[in-house]
């Protein structure tokens, strides 16, 4: 089932939100009628992963330059998310993924993920001031230096404050969702001030969005479908078949003898193909070049409809005039 991707800047209500959410979904999932099919939800965030904040921290007092750079640490705590989402979602399972989701290439990998499931993806931005996000954050660090420990425990701060520079340096790689981006779409906003009935309505075009009867049917891209290897399937396939066809029969036919002609089927059953050979003999290493040449060519016509007998016959028919101009050009 859908994908719920929380975003927005770091202390922003986030987890908040996604809670709320949590509980909102769970209600309508127990309110849903016998018959009706029962969906799984699943609450997804560095929280419930044990993922430690201090992950994406690349201040300069803390990494050196080529650690921060290549940003392993960030990327290992991607990579654990995206196992966790792709293990769980499914056309019965609701993901809420909660956390920064600030990088837009992040947020397109997991619409496509979705997309390749045939399953929805919605967007949920938490819009918070950036200068009450950050005061936020400095009420959680004077918490934490008042208390004497590294984490504060409570529902306002589940792992605790961020350290000022990565606060800074997140907030200033935020990439905020465009609803213009189809990875971004639909896009749902919920700001700090919002009530608990703007709160609801918001969650109901959600769950009207990804699960209710008007819901829009996802269809994977068409390129990524898969072809078959028969004469009405794959054009490489085809290309490359048919090609080293022509290249065998003119090989054989050749022995001893040089020049003439060659007949070739079309491969429609309709007439024949002569291939015009030069005063020489042509080897098969030379004969493999040109098809080679001619593959590299025709690699475009991957998706192309024409299939079945009329893509072996145009197929063979521009393989012995792309000869045929080389056979002449030897001349």
């Amino acid at each position: 089932m859908p994908l719920i991707i929380v975003t927005g800047l770091p202390t922003s209500g986030k987890s908040t939100r996604a809670k709320q959410l949590h509980e909102h979904i769970s209600k309508r999932i127990a309110a849903q009628p016998e018959g009706q099919t029962k969906y799984r939800l699943h609450l997804i965030s560095d929280q419930t992963l044990s993922i430690s904040r201090v992950v994406y921290d690349l201040s300069p007092e803390k990494l050196p330059a080529h650690t921060r750079s290549a940003n392993a640490s960030e990327k290992d705590a991607r990579a654990a998310l995206y196992g966790a989402v792709k293990r769980v979602l499914s056309p019965r399972d609701i993901v809420i993924l909660d956390g920064l989701n600030y990088i837009k290439g992040w947020r397109y990998q997991l619409f496509c993920e979705a997309k390749n499931l045939r399953t929805p993806s919605v967007v949920l931005q938490i819009g918070c001031a950036v200068d009450r996000a950050k005061q936020i954050n400095e009420e959680r660090l004077k918490k934490r230096e008042t208390n004497g420990s590294e984490g504060v425990n409570d529902d306002s701060a589940d792992e605790g404050p961020y350290e000022p520079g990565n606060w800074d340096n997140l907030v200033f790689r935020y990439e905020e969702p465009n609803a213009m981006n189809r990875w971004d779409s639909p896009l749902f906003t919920l700001i700090w001030e919002d009530d608990e009935a703007r709160a609801n309505e918001v969650f109901d075009s959600i769950w009207e969005t990804i699960a209710g009867e008007n819901r829009k049917v996802v269809k994977p891209n068409q390129v990524a479908l898969q072809r078959g290897t028969d004469a009405g399937g794959d054009y490489l396939y085809i290309l490359d078949r048919e090609t080293q066809d022509i290249v065998k029969r003119l090989s054989e036919h050749q022995g001893d003898e040089v020049g003439g002609t060659v007949k070739l089927p079309r491969g429609d059953g309709v007439g024949e193909l002569v291939v015009e050979l030069p005063g020489k003999k042509v080897g098969l290493p030379q004969l493999q070049r040109y098809r080679r040449a001619f593959l590299g060519l025709n690699r475009g016509g991957i998706g192309l409809e024409a299939v079945g007998n009329l893509a072996v016959a145009r197929i063979r028919e521009g393989f012995v005039g792309y000869l045929n101009d080389a056979f002449e050009k030897e001349e």
